[in-house]
């Protein structure tokens, strides 16, 4: 089709990082969501090479969705977006499916249009019931309510950033087709900080890394990680909503630009057996006032008495949150203590087979490092849980938590399911409702795969893997 006639928004990476970075200001500074929302509506108006908005949000097991509202529509209608829950996994059920939209005016963003199109904006929407509330299975909602209430309460400012690692493997939807194929292609053997300028791995994360820093992300570094073909693009933190916004992002960017180089990225926790599966190191910490809560020169690793009861309550709690973390099938390959597995339950400074780990820090970046944590677990869910738990949950009266050998998390799903069942703690966290609703999505996918993981990777834990999902191959079973 010719784009000779078209006038849509196509923007230079230097604007739109110019553009995003402001945006991410006034959120970082919590501007009036009146005001912003104004500017918003405004700005749609008046630009008009504009012709529709993305609107981005989460089902209850973490994949994207997105929607896109002709824009003249969406100025109309804003406060009235209504779409079937009944189609979404983990939302509500057939005979009652409406619900609603809300737009977050403040999680606002211009994409390069080379990647996904032009005359488009994004913008992230939370899930609201029919009487306009929270609805309790949008996660992001949760999250957003819990953090401004820890913040109006307390004054106290939740802060996350993510190291995400992903495979980047050849041909376009290798996931999908990995039950006719069985197999994944690298595009490179090379390992850790090992990529020739120009090739296809190298190719993708700087291509990638460009899209992130045009949309704010304020890059930090990027490298290929130690299995082959396997990458990791860091960037800063970020209040807790946006922080997990980047996950979703940063996983939507790496699949499009991957699918323009007609590649597939990956984010299964482990793809291919014998070499190292791919994690989400969760690094959290707390701001009061803009002090850094988990800071203390004096303090054992230099942390602070509030931060290491943050870890301890992690810890008793690890077992009841291991299915949030890693909430896959394939998942509970990754937790292989001979592919440096964060697999123990204590909290460590230097060995990498614990759940926690204390990073080195300052008073700026002091931090509590949750390593056990899986890429495909949904964001929200994630986040929510590590902080309320940190903050509110309970701390187990035994002798040398932070320490212990010969506690493990689980090595299958059944017995983190069984776990996250029994646990009241979950029950306290997302509500009887909810809870039960993400058990059943995780056993509907476990009872269709072998449930002894073996050797090698199957075709169904791909197959129905919850962000490879479709409806057809799920109707093959």
């Amino acid at each position: 089709m010719s784009t000779d006639l078209q006038d849509f928004l196509r923007l230079h990476y230097g604007e739109l990082e110019e553009r995003n970075l402001k945006a991410k200001e006034q959120r970082l500074k919590r501007a009036p969501l009146g005001q912003v929302k104004e500017e918003r509506l405004k700005y749609l108006t008046d630009e008009k090479r504009i012709k529709a908005v993305t609107v981005l949000f989460s089902d209850l097991e973490g994949r994207l969705h997105m929607l896109d509202y002709d824009k003249k529509f969406l100025l109309k209608s804003h406060d009235n977006l209504t779409f079937d829950g009944s189609s979404i996994r983990g939302f509500t059920a057939q005979r009652e499916s409406d619900l609603r939209l809300d737009i977050d005016w403040h999680a606002f963003y211009w994409a390069p249009a080379d990647i996904f199109g032009s005359g488009k904006v994004m913008v992230f929407g939370d899930v609201i019931d029919k009487d306009r509330g929270t609805y309790t299975a949008d996660m992001r909602a949760v999250l957003k309510d819990y953090s401004a209430s820890m913040f109006e309460k307390n004054n106290l400012t939740l802060n996350a950033a993510n190291e995400i690692e992903g495979f980047l493997f050849n041909g376009a939807d290798a996931e999908r087709r990995y039950h006719d194929t069985g197999e994944f292609e690298y595009v490179n053997t090379g390992g850790y900080y090992h990529s020739l300028p120009g090739d296809p791995l190298r190719t993708f994360i700087d291509t990638a890394a460009e899209v992130q820093r045009a949309m704010g992300f304020q890059n930090e570094k990027d490298h290929p990680e130690v299995a082959p073909s396997q990458f990791e693009i860091n960037y800063g933190y970020a209040e807790v909503v946006a922080a997990a916004d980047h996950i979703q992002l940063y996983k939507l960017i790496c699949r499009q630009v991957a699918t323009k180089l007609g590649c597939t990225a990956s984010f299964l926790p482990k793809p291919v057996v014998g070499v190292n599966g791919s994690g989400m190191h969760t690094n959290v910490s707390i701001n009061k006032n803009g002090k850094n809560q988990f800071w203390d020169p004096k303090g054992e690793e230099n942390l602070s008495k509030p931060a290491w009861d943050f870890i301890d309550r992690i810890l008793t709690h690890g077992n009841d949150l291991c299915l949030v973390m890693n909430s896959s099938v394939n998942s509970y390959r990754r937790l292989d203590p001979h592919f440096e597995a964060p697999n123990q339950l204590k909290a460590s400074a230097v060995d990498r087979g614990s759940m926690v780990r204390v990073p080195i820090g300052n008073e700026r970046s002091a931090r509590v490092e949750v390593r056990s944590v899986a890429p495909d677990a949904n964001p929200y869910m994630l986040l929510y849980s590590i902080f309320k738990t940190g903050i509110d949950g309970d701390i187990a009266k035994m002798k040398n938590l932070r320490g212990g050998e010969g506690r493990y998390l689980p090595d299958n799903i059944y017995d983190a399911m069984e776990n996250f069942k029994k646990a009241a703690w979950t029950t306290t966290l997302f509500g009887e409702d909810v809870k039960n609703r993400y058990l059943d999505l995780k056993r509907a996918s476990a009872d269709r795969c072998a449930r002894l993981l073996g050797t090698y990777v199957k075709q169904a834990e791909v197959q129905y893997h919850h962000e490879i999902y479709n409806q057809y191959l799920w109707s093959q079973f």
